[in-house]
């Protein structure tokens, strides 16, 4: 059983490249996280069998979502964490096909009128040049139906590259996303 003053922040990974720039600054914000005590930990959508919500809407009636993949278990690290970062990739403008769906599976909690206890939110965007605005907004919409998360207590990094790990030689951006871990902490243990 980890301590009182433990707190345990999950980030949610929509891109499909596993070392991509996405993924590049999660892992700076959760390596300051870590740093400052918190226990960490990173799903990657696209290494998980996530299907699409089947939209039966009969998700109130039953104990566990009827897909049977990994959306059970993503939605049970969702709701447990004290801190919650979503991070994406812009895909034709908006959220990747994979955080789309994540955030699509987030129905079953809905319709069953659960939220996720997270006390804060971090949301990091990479674009090559358009779309974080409409992403931004996709997710904070996410936020809004699924969190009792204030707007105060949200923390964003967005940021643009063009290649797969182009990231690493941007200090500024690579900053904010440290700073994002840090402001999660910080706003856990106030």
């Amino acid at each position: 059983m980890l301590g009182e003053d433990s707190m345990k922040i999950l980030a949610i990974v929509g891109s499909p490249r596993i070392n991509g720039n996405t993924s590049l600054l999660v892992d700076e914000a959760l390596k300051e996280a870590g740093r400052l005590g918190a226990e960490t930990e990173k799903i990657i959508l696209n290494q998980c069998k996530l299907g699409p919500c089947r939209g039966h809407e009969d998700c109130a009636t039953f104990k566990s979502c009827r897909n049977n993949d990994d959306g059970c278990w993503i939605l049970e690290k969702l709701c447990g964490a004290d801190g919650v970062i979503l991070a994406t990739p812009v895909y034709y403008y908006n959220v990747t096909a994979q955080m789309k769906t994540f955030i699509d599976r987030n129905y079953f909690l809905y319709k069953k009128d659960r939220k996720a206890s997270a006390r804060t939110v971090g949301i990091i965007i990479v674009a090559e040049m358009e779309g974080i605005e409409e992403t931004l907004h996709t997710l904070q919409q996410f936020v809004d139906a699924s969190f009792h998360v204030p707007e105060e207590k949200r923390f964003i990094v967005t940021g643009y590259a063009l290649h797969a790990g182009e990231v690493r030689n941007n200090p500024p951006l690579l900053a904010d996303a440290c700073r994002l871990g840090k402001q999660m902490v910080e706003t856990l243990r106030g």
